[in-house]
């Protein structure tokens, strides 16, 4: 009988404990390494969790937790009763490079378009509603509000040189720190403290990286249906801007390639896509990584929710994979925290770093310093670990009970599911509902729902409505629901009614 291959047959592989890093994550990193360099050729039966377990001489459960996001981010994939195999249909590897420091753009490119109707690209009144059920809300619980009064209070009283005067546009060095090594451990970043630039948001730092990359005028991807700041930031600045459809694995890259194969950059959300849901698929992202290192484009990558999976650990971040450093990372603790707090980062690569700092410096000085202490005091003392745990819980439930009642409610006439990741879900209507009727009624009715067909561009609309659910109490959602029901079934009795109508003109009087 022939021998099958040895976990050592296939991989030479171990583990340390003296690294600060868990072991789930040391087995996870040097799986995926052997899978992305083809030393797991695609199709290769992974040893069972004991026999690695064992070889290893780790616990059981460390190696389950570690394929169980390899399982999540399309590296491999399960046989019912055969086991677990490397995923067939991820495209060739991505060479290997060594990270080398490349020399910084020679200059900020500079945008030549009129800015005229700027003012007719966006509604800024739309995203401060209160109601049920607008996109971007908070929650902080207890705890969190009183470590945040002590941590406040302690600051003030030791107020130091620091605030006094100007400092470092790129933020302090301790939030760079703490930002990094969050990044590492829980986002799979490969960064230093140097790339770290501090921002007030998502949006600011994609402000910033619309004036420092060159070349956009030429051509941009953007996702469709996709986040429309970001669209109509690029329009703004004279981008010619390409829709690339979305389908159930995030961007169409082979779409994007046939549309505009020279575009510049392109701008996406792969660990949730604005606003399906969808998470880019392991064989996309590394389509996306080889097209963007052979046209020498960027990638940048919103990461915008990554805080809260409901179904696992949190997804690693395209960034990670990216040996060429050709991505740019974007994310905010804006939503990890609360959208008043105004602090988000940067992940930048060495050959736009100076750009990117001297346009920080040029637009906004530099960042709060309070913030920065506070923030960086409460992430450094453990707390902002202790919060997200906390707050995740409580966004689960408030997911689970807002997708119960529009199941309860308007199940006849809304299709949701509950999403394993984000702030926001998306229920597709029936009945050829108008989403847009329904977000124009609701308004009215005391509920803001999104209507997700506006959101598209040039791919065929699918009628939706985007609901967040982050940041309203538990005990408000059912009450919303129910104002929502009222909306949705009389756009529903409409069309009923004419059809009436048209059945009694075609029959003619009795």
């Amino acid at each position: 009988m022939k021998r099958q291959p040895s976990w050592a047959d296939l991989y030479a592989f171990e583990v340390t404990r003296t690294e600060h890093t868990p072991l789930f994550r040391q087995i996870y990193l040097q799986l995926r390494s052997a899978i992305l360099t083809r030393r797991l050729r695609p199709g290769t039966k992974l040893p069972s969790t004991r026999e690695l377990a064992s070889q290893l001489g780790v616990s059981r459960s460390a190696v389950v937790v570690a394929y169980e996001q390899l399982l999540a981010e399309g590296y491999t994939a399960g046989r019912r009763g055969s086991g677990t195999y490397v995923s067939s249909d991820l495209p060739e590897p991505i060479e290997g490079r060594r990270r080398r420091r490349k020399k910084p753009v020679a200059a900020v490119a500079s945008n030549d378009a009129p800015m005229q109707s700027i003012a007719d690209f966006v509604d800024v009144t739309v995203q401060s509603d209160q109601r049920p059920f607008n996109l971007g809300r908070t929650l902080v619980d207890a705890r969190t509000a009183e470590l945040w009064r002590k941590l406040n209070g302690r600051l003030f009283r030791s107020l130091g040189p620091i605030h006094l005067g100007y400092s470092d546009p790129r933020g302090s060095i301790e939030l760079r720190n703490t930002i990094c090594d969050y990044l590492r451990a829980a986002r799979g970043a490969r960064c230093d403290p140097e790339q770290i630039v501090v921002t007030t948001g998502t949006q600011h730092g994609i402000d910033i990286v619309i004036r420092v990359l060159p070349g956009l005028s030429r051509e941009v991807w953007v996702e469709d249906p996709g986040y429309p700041l970001t669209r109509q930031a690029l329009l703004a600045a004279g981008a010619k801007v390409r829709p690339i459809p979305v389908d159930r694995q995030g961007i169409d890259v082979a779409a994007g390639i046939r549309s505009a194969p020279n575009a510049r950059a392109v701008f996406v959300t792969p660990s949730h896509q604005f606003p399906t849901g969808v998470v880019l698929s392991m064989a996309r992202r590394l389509e996306l990584l080889a097209w963007a290192r052979a046209k020498g484009a960027w990638i940048v990558e919103d990461d915008y929710a990554s805080e809260f999976r409901y179904g696992g650990r949190p997804l690693a971040s395209l960034q990670g994979l990216d040996e060429g450093e050709r991505v740019i990372y974007i994310g905010t603790l804006n939503k990890a925290l609360f959208p008043g707090l105004r602090i988000g980062y940067a992940v930048v690569p060495h050959a736009l770093l100076r750009a990117f700092v001297a346009a920080r410096y040029l637009m906004d000085r530099q960042p709060s310093t309070l913030s920065q202490a506070l923030v960086a005091a409460f992430m450094e003392e453990g707390h902002f670990a202790a919060h997200i745990r906390r707050i995740r819980l409580l966004y689960r439930d408030q997911r689970d009970e807002l997708v119960a009642a529009l199941n309860y409610r308007l199940g006849e006439d809304l299709t949701v599911d509950a999403p394993d990741q984000g702030m926001h879900l998306v229920a597709f209507t029936r009945r050829g509902l108008s989403d847009i009727a329904i977000e124009r009624a609701g308004r009215q009715h005391g509920v803001i729902v999104r209507a997700m067909s506006r959101l598209y561009v040039a791919a065929p609309a699918r009628s939706a409505l985007v609901l967040g659910f982050s940041g309203y109490p538990r005990h408000t959602i059912t009450p919303a629901v129910e104002r929502l029901a009222q909306v949705v079934e009389a756009q529903s009795k409409a069309p009923r009614r004419r059809q009436r109508l048209a059945r009694a003109q075609v029959r003619g009087p009795v």
